[in-house]
């Protein structure tokens, strides 16, 4: 299978920025509060997010006072992100990067975080880069939202998800794209912990969070019949013109390793 970093992972979200802002899911608050408090944050460190999209894991941790820079490729993601308000008065600043490439000063964070993103990356680079631009202490952090398949609304959801060409090599690597970091030679102390998400969603909602894929169908027959699907397992499912995704939210964090063996 073809490595994602090859796949375009840039323009292929290009005109998703208003789907993926309105329908994309938050991350629970216990595991933004778990980073903040693994990685030593606090109102006089710093936080890059690279990846940050429309900035949804970008937002959460600037609310809680946590200084944050926002790194993304993609010029109208981008241009969302730093369009969007955030809660309180600590605002996000926000500048085209890459992963591999974030333009940002060597030790100059204290954590780095890569929410729903990292597979879209060149692993080895980007950890290279991440250890750069780290603090000596500084922490990766490799988050993740990924469907809990025990809920049968959530299963039968993804049956239709899965039935896109394409799909299954995205999302198949997903997750277990973080679990490089647990053996690199860059970070030490590694591990996962994983918490419970879910997101609450009428017919419109869960027809818009589809639609945010990247994979997901563009021609509009293709659309229209996956939109349909899509309506179907809802109506099963919906009580009072909603229901809930469960996701399974992972979280990896290692620490910089200072000495880094040759």
């Amino acid at each position: 299978m073809a490595k994602l970093s090859n796949e375009n992972p840039t323009g292929r979200f290009s005109g998703l920025q208003e789907l993926y802002a309105r329908h994309r899911p938050s991350y629970p608050a216990e595991a933004i509060d778990f980073i903040i408090q693994r990685c030593g944050l606090n109102s006089t460190t710093k936080l890059v997010d690279v990846g940050c999209g429309t900035g949804i894991s970008t937002r959460l941790f600037a609310a809680r006072g946590i200084p944050v820079v926002g790194i993304e490729p993609n010029e109208a993601m981008l241009t969302k992100a730093v369009a969007a308000e955030t809660e309180g008065d600590n605002q996000p600043t926000y500048f085209r990067g890459t992963a591999e490439e974030t333009r940002m000063p060597a030790a100059c964070a204290t954590a780095v975080l890569a929410a729903q993103a990292f597979h879209w990356f060149d692993a080895a680079k980007a950890l290279r880069e991440f250890h750069r631009i780290l603090r000596p202490g500084g922490h990766a952090v490799l988050m993740w939202n990924e469907r809990d398949p025990a809920d049968p609304f959530t299963a039968d959801y993804g049956m239709v998800i899965r039935s896109v060409p394409g799909a299954a090599e995205v999302e198949g690597p997903c997750g277990r794209a973080g679990e490089v970091i647990l053996c690199s030679p860059l970070f030490e102390q590694a591990d996962l912990t994983v918490f419970k998400n879910q997101q609450e969603l009428n017919e419109e909602g869960v027809v818009g969070r589809a639609l945010s894929a990247s994979y997901a169908p563009r021609e509009p027959a293709a659309v229209e019949a996956f939109t349909a699907a899509l309506k179907e397992v809802f109506a099963r499912y919906q009580r009072d013109g909603r229901s809930v995704l469960h996701y399974v939210t992972s979280v990896y964090i290692g620490r910089r390793r200072e000495v880094v063996a040759s």
